[in-house]
């Protein structure tokens, strides 16, 4: 083989290396496996997927441009912060991109788009049915996007997935939140938007969506709030 294509192969190898790398890292930090503030090693990383820190450092640089790992001056890397003082900005973004695609979803969906829909819910109502927390941030995020791909326009898209993706850690401290008894009312949520977009109504579309956003922040406000001492009495006893 020449020196070339050598050099061609080592390329494309070192590529799905770093692919392979990202794709892990990215799922774990998503998932909370890794916790925010958790120290990513570029030399540990290397042992552990047996490569050299060369795929290493290009997947945890992809993971920066996501804002999901964070680089020390020093150098090192972190897994990137929750950073909760933004979250009523967040909070903002998604109300208004989730009432834009939704309302469009209602005007423009096809029957195919509706049946799309109606199935990713089919599949986060099964995640439900089983407490599977990371299936539920998975197949919510389709079911919105499903209903973002009914909105026909791509920029809109790309805006909601990068929300939906920002949003994945907080929402696994959501879903935790319920305790493995998540209420019937997550389940209507979705069900009323699949209503609204069937009826075309645009009005209603909006309105189903904005009520979700708020029920959902008010609930992990809620989470973050939680305290287990407010009764608690550590007077000694008469």
């Amino acid at each position: 083989m020449s020196k070339s294509a050598t050099e061609k192969t080592e390329v494309r190898r070192r590529g799905r290396g770093a692919q392979t790398v990202y794709e892990s890292l990215r799922s774990e930090i998503l998932r909370l496996e890794l916790r925010p503030g958790e120290l990513l090693d570029e030399s540990s990383l290397s042992q552990r997927f047996g490569m050299s820190r060369s795929p290493v450092r290009e997947a945890l640089i992809r993971l920066s441009m996501e804002g999901l790992v964070a680089t020390l001056p020093n150098k090192n890397t972190l897994v990137a912060p929750l950073n909760i003082e933004e979250y009523p900005a967040y909070l903002d973004a998604l109300d208004l991109i989730q009432r834009v695609t939704t309302r469009l979803a209602a005007r423009l969906r096809t029957e195919a788009d509706l049946k799309h829909i109606e199935d990713c819910q089919q599949e986060f109502l099964k995640s439900l049915d089983t407490n599977d927390i990371p299936g539920m941030i998975e197949t919510n995020r389709d079911f919105h996007m499903a209903i973002g791909d009914a909105a026909k326009n791509r920029y809109f898209d790309f805006l909601h997935s990068r929300l939906m993706d920002d949003g994945r850690r907080m929402l696994h401290l959501y879903f935790c939140s319920f305790e493995g008894l998540v209420p019937n009312s997550i389940r209507r949520d979705h069900d009323l938007i699949i209503e609204a977009i069937k009826a075309r109504d645009e009005d209603l579309a909006e309105k189903c969506a904005h009520d979700h956003v708020i029920d959902v922040g008010k609930r992990f406000l809620g989470y973050l709030n939680r305290r287990h001492i407010l009764e608690f009495n550590l007077d000694p006893p008469d």
